[in-house]
């Protein structure tokens, strides 16, 4: 890859220096758990996975020990404490981060817990032609002026879009538009702070995913869209082979024949999630035609589905493997096994079952001659 051609070195900044006290929490908002995480900790990973670095969080005085469980095992964390505005906060961990070590900073409010990658790619993108980005969407409503209680006017709604974050700058540039800005005033954001500077900002796609968690509504339980899919494979017991099923290796005396480590266990996973975000299926994404896929550890296969799963907007809530065969013995190794499943997919070991049984040696798997694998999986619209 040329000089030219790499992406963007980009470091981020989420915003969790607020009480969050409308969510009607025990705690500030940005700390609460909200679908089996604390909520910074969603938008955190999602930039770290996009390859933010250093991501700086503006955290309230006296909160750090909290912020780092909540952020824990993810890269390349500071925190600064907040100050008594937003942009007082963003200027303060903007000091945290050298031109050395990014040349575009995402900023980011921690009470917006979805954020798509698609959405950073694009805001991205907009810097090489402007020095800011923002994401917005197009506003469906009709607009009344209030006075006192009754309409006073109206406004074009098609001239008009909603601001949402992360918002994209030029590290350099936002960085000296927070230093020129009148202390004395209030923006709503750091787009205004940008063109007060006399800078521009580009309207990117934004995301209706990228709502923000206000109130204590926004933390109850509600029935999420589900979807389900199902895999199976089946692959020949051979000599000469190692023996690669559930993610990991096993001591056998035959192995598993196949284009890749012919894991069936993950290729019946990978088959279940495709299906469920209906993405075709594993011969599409790593044709067995394909010479780069040969001797492949099915892993990245697993990996890439579950990639394609958070892209389509949803996120794993369940897998169950059902491995069919006479030797070996999976008990043994079930819990490796699902540790290894829960590992590539990013999901709770507690998400993951594995179960093991025989066709009580009839079949090509009861004389041992092969191994076949079924999973359903679910996932869940974010």
């Amino acid at each position: 890859m040329t000089q030219a051609n790499l992406p963007p070195r980009f470091a981020a900044i989420v915003v969790a220096a607020g009480k969050g006290l409308r969510a009607g929490q025990a705690v500030p908002k940005q700390f609460a758990m909200w679908r089996g995480k604390p909520v910074l900790r969603h938008s955190v990973e999602s930039l770290s996975n996009a390859g933010a670095s250093p991501i700086v969080i503006a955290i309230p005085e006296g909160a750090e020990e909290v912020a780092r469980a909540a952020t824990e095992g993810i890269a390349d964390i500071r925190f600064v404490t907040g100050a008594d505005t937003r942009q007082g906060s963003v200027a303060k961990a903007l000091t945290q981060i050298s031109e050395a070590e990014a040349d575009h900073v995402a900023i980011h409010d921690a009470a917006r817990p979805i954020l798509p990658e698609a959405v950073i790619v694009r805001l991205l993108s907009a810097l090489e032609k402007q020095p800011g980005a923002i994401p917005v969407l197009p506003v469906v409503d009709s607009l009344s002026v209030d006075d006192g209680g009754t309409m006073a006017g109206s406004a074009d709604r098609d001239s008009l879009r909603r601001v949402q974050t992360p918002q994209a700058f030029r590290l350099n540039s936002i960085k000296a538009a927070h230093t020129e800005w009148q202390g004395e005033l209030t923006a709503g954001d750091d787009a205004q702070v940008l063109r007060a500077w006399g800078g521009t900002v580009a309207h990117v796609e934004g995301d209706e995913a990228l709502k923000k968690l206000t109130f204590s509504e926004d933390f109850m339980t509600e029935l999420p869209m589900l979807r389900t899919g199902m895999g199976y494979d089946v692959h020949r017991l051979v000599d000469g082979e190692e023996l690669w099923l559930g993610g990991i290796q096993i001591d056998h005396d035959k192995g598993l024949s196949g284009h890749s480590d012919a894991d069936v266990a993950l290729h019946a996973i990978v088959d279940a999630l495709l299906g469920a975000s209906a993405q075709g299926d594993i011969g599409q994404h790593f044709p067995p035609s394909d010479p780069q896929w040969k001797g492949a550890r099915s892993a990245q296969f697993l990996e890439h589905a579950a990639k394609l799963v958070a892209q389509s907007g949803y996120c794993i809530g369940n897998i169950d493997l059902t491995i069919i065969c006479e030797a070996p013995k999976i008990g043994p190794h079930r819990d490796a096994m699902r540790d290894r499943i829960a590992g590539l997919l990013g999901i709770d070991i507690g998400q993951v079952s594995v179960k093991a049984t025989t066709t009580e040696r009839l079949g090509f798997a009861g004389r041992a001659e092969g191994i076949a694998a079924q999973a359903i999986a679910t996932i869940i619209k974010q």
